[in-house]
């Protein structure tokens, strides 16, 4: 999905995600969802518009970004989502003063196995915060390498994959990328390996 006029791309992790929002949005009035690495902000809107409480969060070093968390909402007609910048891996007064979250969203986060471990230390946080939450997040594998496993144990988190065919993600148009190497896209959902057991 492309967006012209602005310039704004949605990545195919962003589409699958948004689908597993849609086939779920029974469940998403009054639930509060913050989005991490939101950009273009794809899923977010869509819990927002399905009645979530929603918070967009990019990195504050990516003020491109923030601008078109910013840009969706009100081209999505959502003017009063807030919109935070969110570092990985740093504990910022933006990320101590959230309010609690019951879900986090997201899409294609793990792009840079660099990121990976800022990634993980800023979902512990929120979910020691917020045992019940879940991370609901989509991702490209892009290596045969690519994998979160240590990290998880290390933050003392689990991963349940979800199958795209559970909520019609698996069609050809909507998970396979025209990228070269048609990466293949995968959902998991991370959680606390004990909640509220430390």
């Amino acid at each position: 999905v492309l967006d012209s006029q602005y310039g704004m791309y949605v990545w195919p992790c962003a589409v699958v995600l948004a689908q597993y929002l849609w086939a779920h949005r029974g469940s998403l009035p009054g639930k509060r969802v913050l989005e991490i690495g939101a950009g273009v902000s794809l899923p977010g809107v869509l819990a927002a518009k399905c009645g979530a409480d929603v918070t967009l969060s990019d990195s504050e070093e990516l003020p491109q970004c923030l601008q078109n968390c910013r840009r969706s909402c009100l081209l999505n007609h959502l003017p009063h989502v807030p919109v935070i910048g969110l570092t990985w891996g740093q504990l910022s007064p933006e990320l101590l003063a959230l309010p609690p979250v019951d879900i986090i969203l997201g899409s294609d986060v793990f792009f840079d196995p660099k990121d990976f471990e800022d990634i993980l230390t800023t979902i512990y946080f929120l979910l020691e915060k917020n045992p019940q939450a879940q991370f609901w997040t989509t991702y490209q594998v892009r290596s045969a390498d690519w994998s979160i496993e240590d990290l998880l144990c290390k933050w003392k988190l689990k991963s349940t994959p979800i199958p795209l065919h559970s909520f019609g993600a698996d069609k050809e148009h909507l998970a396979s990328s025209s990228l070269p190497g048609r990466h293949t896209i995968e959902m998991m959902i991370i959680s606390l390996a004990q909640p509220g057991g430390t």
